[in-house]
């Protein structure tokens, strides 16, 4: 009898600690894992930031895995069940993405692997915050097996029961475990055994977010970039990438009108902006980045 790997989606909207999870798991799980990332956005910033962890990656672009690369992503799995033979493997979706057409096609088409759960992380902050849940959210928490509900350090302990209630209207199978920078103990979240087959999804999906890059070689003011995050045009929802200052490089993860550097390895600048309407807003912003550029 073949053994099926187990496989493992990590979904949840932009911003909600998805590629912060993957890092915990890399530093605390010792199976040999595979991980197939799925980015909205022309660079892989995400993938560049899990680069020289212990860990056979894939990278798939250029579109949303649960509707136009279904095919590159049933490759994809092929190859790395076939080349590596990972213990286990775990694919993060692009925040856009709505997974019942991917957990649909993992049943009907991967018979080689088997559907471990579906972990959907959820961003406490973000939901007190934009409370309406539109289509993509909707779906995105009726799929999972387990919740993570993240950032709970940024709101009040008093809003965290109004949460999971709120979550549990929309799903009351999965668990919800609260979290901090996806903090989790993995073996709450390998081992799930999923039972429930997913119908085939009967929507079409249209991601209603844009998105752009920008690359620099320039080296960029402190100051002035903490005014350029301060005051990023309200149509970005989520901007993330790696800014050159002189005393190094650092990593920027900007959500919803939050933001923060963390120290990061040399890389020259790369930075993906999202929103909705956010290519309109282009140049007014590009501008605003370049006046911060050092000469």
């Amino acid at each position: 009898m073949t053994t099926r790997t187990p496989l493992t989606v990590i979904t949840g909207p932009l911003g909600s600690g998805k590629t912060t999870l993957l890092r915990h798991i890399l530093m605390t799980v010792p199976r040999k894992l595979a991980i197939l990332m799925n980015e909205f956005g022309e660079i892989a910033i995400d993938a560049k930031i899990l680069q020289g962890k212990n860990v056979e990656m894939a990278d798939l672009g250029g579109g949303c895995v649960c509707c136009s690369l279904l095919g590159e992503f049933e490759a994809a799995v092929n190859e790395i069940i076939a080349t590596v033979n990972p213990d286990r493997l775990v694919v993060e979706t692009t925040g856009v993405a709505e997974p019942d057409a991917l957990v649909f096609d993992i049943q009907e088409s991967l018979p080689q692997v088997r559907l471990d759960g579906v972990v959907t992380v959820m961003d406490a902050d973000g939901l007190i915050t934009y409370p309406q849940i539109g289509h993509t959210l909707r779906i995105q928490i009726e799929s999972a097996d387990l919740i993570l509900l993240n950032k709970v350090d940024l709101i009040p302990e008093s809003d965290q029961e109004h949460l999971i209630t709120k979550l549990q209207s929309y799903n009351a199978e999965a668990s919800i475990i609260l979290t901090i920078r996806c903090q989790i103990d993995p073996d709450l979240l390998f081992g799930i055994g999923r039972d429930r087959l997913q119908s085939p999804p009967h929507h079409r999906h249209q991601p209603e977010f844009e998105t752009f890059s920008y690359t620099s070689q320039a080296m960029y003011d402190p100051d002035c970039f903490s005014e350029f995050a301060n005051s990023l045009s309200p149509v970005v929802y989520r901007a993330k990438g790696f800014v050159q200052f002189p005393a190094g490089t650092h990593l920027f993860n900007f959500v919803a009108g939050r933001w923060d550097l963390e120290p990061f390895d040399p890389s020259p600048t790369e930075l993906v902006f999202i929103g909705k309407q956010v290519i309109a807003h282009r140049s007014a912003i590009l501008d605003r980045l370049k006046g911060c550029e050092q000469t």
